[in-house]
């Protein structure tokens, strides 16, 4: 398996290889569009959204999702009980460390620093950005997870399991989280974003993605010349050398749908940065002061786990996606909770805008520094 990934890895090409850069290029692109298009992409984005949920991104992201969701073996899920540390430290991490840390962070830079410090934030608006981000704190990422694992060749059925474990934890944490972390007593979870989210990007590419498996595998089975019995005998002790030409022919299959998904990744960022291009340009300052906890948050998350992960000596393709599991955000769910509770036009929708804007350039940064640091976790595997 390490033989082929790096395999895989030597034949990038400089698409691939640059993608920092093209990333970089999209960012200012969509910024542009934003502001010279403003009106057409504030109808755009209004037009095919539901309950924060935009389907034209959705479904972008699930072109980035769907080809990871093809190497998920269901018949390996029963074996993540048996190495459970990734999926303690990523629960760790997301429930009981990474919302109090970013309500730190908040307090200290908007209260402490801009407002006693600098006198550069009012007292209400302090608490608005605060607000937005104790919002993405408190909420694990469920999509663009398996984009970020797909990169560092992450364990594709281990990172299911983490995002479904973190989505059923947020169906009864979130709220009482937030409640405490904001002292509202009027917080209503908008359920509608937390389910279609689910459904869009876990449910919907993970059938496709298992059907897909599924056509593949068997196609190099000799299933025409075996019983039901036998097929279904093959299926679960996974030891056959047919097994390992289907297997080789899934990551085949994967690895030419990866241009597609390098350009679902950019075309979201485009449209990401157009939706917010005009708030960029026309307050690059406040969006930059609103960015800096943002920043430290994820850095600092990302390294605690990345340097629990390597104390606790687990293999890197578990290693690598625990850490950006726990520092990736759900920001669909933290922009509609922000919008109920304090509006479209506050600070803490603001705040979580902004977190989406940075998220991304983060996120490729961190896999690229897991990357090239995978040497350290060759001796766990």
């Amino acid at each position: 398996m390490e033989d082929s990934q790096e395999d895989e890895e030597s034949h990038l090409g400089a698409f691939e290889k640059y993608l920092t850069l093209w990333v970089a290029l999209s960012m200012a692109l969509g910024i542009l569009i934003g502001f010279y298009f403003r009106e057409a992409m504030l109808v755009f984005s209004t037009e095919v959204e539901y309950s924060s949920v935009n389907f034209v991104i959705a479904v972008l992201i699930w072109l980035m999702v769907y080809p990871m969701m093809t190497n998920v073996d269901m018949n390996l899920i029963y074996n993540i009980g048996t190495r459970p540390k990734g999926l303690v430290i990523t629960v760790i991490l997301n429930w009981l460390i990474k919302p109090f840390t970013m309500a730190g962070l908040g307090i200290l830079f908007f209260h402490v620093i801009y407002r006693d410090s600098l006198h550069i934030i009012s007292i209400e608006n302090a608490d608005q950005y605060i607000a937005g981000m104790i919002l993405l704190g408190a909420a694990p990422c469920t999509a663009m997870v398996f984009v970020w694992s797909q990169l560092v060749h992450g364990n594709a059925t281990y990172t299911l399991i983490q995002v479904a474990l973190n989505d059923f934890i947020l169906i009864f944490l979130y709220a009482p989280i937030v409640a405490v972390l904001l002292k509202v007593t009027d917080l209503v979870v908008p359920w509608e974003t937390l389910l279609l989210s689910v459904v869009l990007y876990l449910i919907i590419p993970l059938v496709a993605g298992c059907v897909t498996r599924w056509t593949i595998m068997r196609k190099h089975r000799n299933g025409p010349q075996l019983s039901t019995h036998d097929n279904i005998t093959a299926v679960y002790d996974g030891a056959s050398s047919t097994d390992e030409e289907g297997k080789a022919a899934v990551a085949q299959f994967t690895q030419a749908l990866k241009p597609l998904s390098i350009v679902g990744l950019l075309i979201t960022v485009v449209l990401l940065f157009s939706f917010q291009g005009h708030i960029i340009l026309k307050e690059p300052g406040l969006i930059g002061l609103i960015a800096i906890p943002l920043v430290i948050q994820s850095y600092g998350i990302y390294f605690l786990a990345y340097y629990i992960t390597y104390l606790c000596k687990i293999e890197f393709n578990i290693a690598a996606p625990s850490a950006l599991i726990s520092t990736s955000n759900f920001f669909e769910l933290a922009v509609a909770v922000a919008i109920s509770l304090y509006g479209l036009d506050s600070g803490a929708a603001l705040a979580t805008v902004v977190g989406v804007l940075v998220e991304v350039p983060i996120m490729l940064s961190l896999v690229s520094f897991s990357n090239n640091t995978k040497q350290w976790f060759s001796s766990f595997e």
